[in-house]
């Protein structure tokens, strides 16, 4: 068989995937009954993707399977009380610091009129939101603001196209202590803000914060099949890295930085942030580069002596791309991003460079274990199994992703040569 129908067997296959339900269950709640994750449909029989609260807080997740004609009440309520035996991590009180919560957008005004919505409803005692419209061609966006939100929301517009340029927009109109960043195709739980800035109230030397990212839909094979790689998710387990205490069963760090979290979850103490110049404008999605620039910002944080806490407790829930077409173009970019970010890292840190070199071979069995094939006979993944790597991944999305990883540098390098993204 040759390549090309290898190929278009194997994304036959995939588009055999059949679609999970979403929902969530609160074993700790007044009623623990299973309820849609935020915009799904009513739970009925069939493959369910559930998260699991303990006292309000996310505790872990799991895929469970409602048979037809059972209920599905039940068989949630089980299911989850056979994961979830520990209770969540307790916490030291006080008011978490007054935030700056910064959106940046393009030509997605349905979408980010959800989102908004969502950080409107926070539970977070003080804070702000920024819209950034990233290089418009309409008005929409801005007339949505202006005209259904009024003065809750601030609005900003960008004209250079790039996802750090216009993080770095809204990092230059933030006026919070803490400044936090999410897309504008996520809904915010209720608590988002609250969990993921209180810990920079805990601890002075923080600089960064990440927290937990989930699907809001999984209803199509490219969804099913990118939550099965990982997601965005980072776990369960509440974790503080310490450049001055390296972990020690992570002799990569700090450069793994896709173990830290994702862009779309997470903030920053402003004034570190901007005493380490921001993200580099070369990197980040609309760019060359095209990812990168959450990446950047952590490590040069984590490289200025200060920590970074991930807490699964600050949760968003995120609309994944929904088509194949879309996932070949997200493969590709983690790849370009994930060299490009590096690239950046090392221009602007040369210092970085000897440890990096002594980090290299380490580096690329682990890239090699990120992205290579893994069977597709069997059908989708698990959603929640992440890091195990048992899940299937297709030889066409393999393939891209290492691809991305070559083009990287080249893409990092072609961006700052871009108006209004070199440094200087």
């Amino acid at each position: 068989m040759s390549r090309r129908a290898r190929t278009q067997e194997e994304i036959r296959r995939f588009l055999a995937i059949g679609a999970v339900q979403v929902a969530e269950i609160d074993l700790d709640g007044d009623e623990a009954a299973p309820r849609p994750g935020p915009g799904s449909p009513p739970i009925t029989h069939g493959e369910v993707f559930l998260l699991v609260r303990r006292a309000g807080r996310p505790a872990g997740t799991l895929l469970a399977r409602v048979p037809e004609g059972a209920d599905p009440r039940a068989v949630l309520t089980e299911a989850a009380s056979a994961v979830a035996a520990e209770a969540v991590e307790v916490t030291g009180g006080g008011e978490p610091p007054y935030a700056s919560v910064v959106v940046a957008t393009r030509e997605r005004a349905g979408q980010l009129a959800r989102a908004l919505d969502s950080l409107l409803a926070q539970e977070h005692p003080r804070f702000e939101v920024v819209v950034v419209d990233n290089a418009p061609v309409t008005d929409e966006t801005r007339e949505l603001v202006e005209r259904k939100y009024g003065e809750r929301v601030r609005y900003v517009c960008e004209p250079v196209p790039g996802l750090a340029v216009a993080h770095n927009r809204g990092l230059a109109a933030a006026r919070g202590e803490v400044i936090a960043f999410t897309d504008d195709d996520v809904v915010a739980d209720p608590r988002w803000l609250t969990e993921l800035t209180a810990p920079f109230a805990a601890d002075p030397r923080l600089g960064c914060a990440t927290g937990l990212i989930l699907p809001a839909r999984l209803r199509t094979p490219a969804q099913v099949l990118l939550e099965s790689h990982g997601g965005f998710a980072k776990g369960f387990t509440p974790t503080t890295y310490d450049p001055g205490d390296p972990p020690r069963d992570e002799p990569l760090f700090p450069f793994t930085a896709g173990r830290f979290g994702s862009g779309a979850n997470m903030a920053f103490r402003t004034e570190v942030l901007r005493a380490v110049g921001g993200f580099d404008p070369a990197t980040g999605a609309g760019t060359p580069a095209q990812g990168g620039d959450d990446l950047y910002g952590f490590v040069r944080v984590l490289a200025q002596g200060h920590r970074l806490r991930y807490t699964p407790y600050a949760l968003v829930w995120h609309h994944h791309r929904e088509t194949w077409a879309d996932l070949e173009t997200q493969a590709y970019g983690y790849g370009a991003g994930l060299t490009a970010y590096l690239t950046a890292l090392l221009v602007s840190r040369p210092a970085l460079l000897p440890a990096f070199l002594a980090r290299l071979p380490r580096g690329l069995a682990h890239a090699r274990a990120l992205t290579e094939v893994r069977d597709t006979d069997g059908g989708g993944g698990a959603p929640g199994a992440h890091d195990t790597r048992t899940h299937p991944w297709p030889r066409r999305l393999s393939r891209l992703q290492r691809r991305g990883m070559l083009y990287g540098p080249l893409g990092y390098l072609r961006a700052r040569r871009a108006p209004g993204r070199g440094r200087g």
